[in-house]
């Protein structure tokens, strides 16, 4: 039988422990563990052709999982699509309206390289979007632990990760960025990983190469990144651009005249490894359920008499005792929220005093 007592607030106390899962997805799962690129049965597309959905597995099969879908969006100012304009156009004024947000005008704000959205600077007027499924995102994607190699040899066929560079968001949890309305991001950097296939660029937080928004779970990129440059970005990043496709084009080639999809292709080619570790919050209310020495000695369970008399006594002046079993919580209305049963029964009498800790996580 329940015997009640009121939980005030000094009994309660709310905690947030962050959980971390490591996720690595490499490069034979992206491209070729499934079938002959570019026909792996785990790539799906789609006949509106706006993007590419990648599975850990043949995406026909109960058992698979979506990793990440691939797509490419143009700007007004940035290249002039000349197949499948209007799509290109329409996702990148979707990501960044949702990413961005609006200026003061009511307009679509374009991606920021550095973050720093009212001093004006460089804009990524072009983008390669990586949307990463929830499934391994979790609640959001823990800081400064990104990683995206990507191979940057000129050649297409002829091994094109004898050359790589890494794609990292160095030192974010220390200057993340909160001016999105999506939540926070951290800018992503460049710098070499195989080779030294980038144009002057040695350090590790030289040049700002994209986004990466941590609760939306998406990968914002430059395609500059495969571009011959000067060393500061500006039309690329690279000594030489790559040959994006196998017969010369680059990657601002294919943005312009290649399908959604036949570009998706193109870089899941040069997709190496990608790694990151995702974050599970969990939310915990502590119950400090509090016995005093004169609470709670005696039962209210009919069994705990017999004829008249408390079965646990042999002798009149034997302190009385009782054996704790459950402690339940209940709502002010007294409807029962939880329970805890113990292993085995708690013995009680007026020369003890017992805390019980109650957890609710959520």
């Amino acid at each position: 039988m329940s015997i009640f007592k009121d939980i005030t607030a000094d009994d309660r106390v709310s905690t947030k422990t962050l959980l971390h899962e490591a996720i690595p997805i490499t490069g034979t799962i992206i491209s070729g563990t499934y079938g002959t690129f570019p026909d792996e049965g785990n790539i799906k597309n789609f006949t509106h052709g706006m993007f590419q959905s990648v599975y850990d597995y043949p995406y026909l099969s109960s058992s698979a999982n979506h990793i990440f879908d691939i797509t490419f969006g143009t700007s007004e100012d940035g290249l002039s699509a000349t197949v499948q304009e209007s799509k290109k156009d329409n996702i990148y004024n979707q990501m960044a309206q949702v990413l961005s947000g609006y200026d003061k005008n009511g307009k679509i704000q374009k991606f920021d390289e550095d973050g720093n959205i009212t001093d004006g600077g460089s804009k990524i007027e072009n983008g390669i979007f990586l949307s990463l499924s929830r499934l391994l995102v979790k609640d959001e994607i823990k800081k400064g632990s990104f990683q995206l190699e990507l191979g940057a040899a000129a050649s297409y066929s002829s091994n094109p990760f004898s050359e790589r560079i890494k794609i990292t968001d160095y030192n974010a949890q220390n200057s993340y960025k909160i001016n999105s309305p999506a939540g926070e991001y951290g800018i992503l950097y460049v710098s070499n990983s195989a080779g030294t296939p980038l144009d002057g660029i040695t350090g590790a937080t030289d040049q700002p190469c994209g986004l990466l928004y941590y609760q939306a779970g998406i990968v914002v990129l430059n395609p500059a990144i495969f571009m011959a440059g000067t060393g500061s970005g500006d039309g690329g990043f690279l000594s030489s651009s790559v040959d994006f496709d196998g017969s010369g084009t680059t990657i601002d080639d294919s943005v312009v005249g290649h399908q959604i999809t036949a570009s998706a292709n193109y870089f899941r080619h040069r997709m190496y490894n990608l790694q990151f570790n995702n974050t599970i919050e969990l939310n915990s209310t502590v119950y400090f359920c509090r016995v005093k020495h004169n609470e709670f000695n005696y039962s209210s369970n009919p069994t705990y008499l017999s004829g008249s008399q408390i079965r646990v006594k042999s002798q009149q002046d034997d302190p009385p005792i009782s054996y704790i079993t459950t402690v339940g919580l209940y709502s002010a209305d007294n409807q029962l929220l939880a329970v805890g049963k113990f292993s085995e029964p708690i013995r009680k009498d007026n020369s003890i005093e017992l805390t019980f800790r109650a957890r609710l996580d959520y």
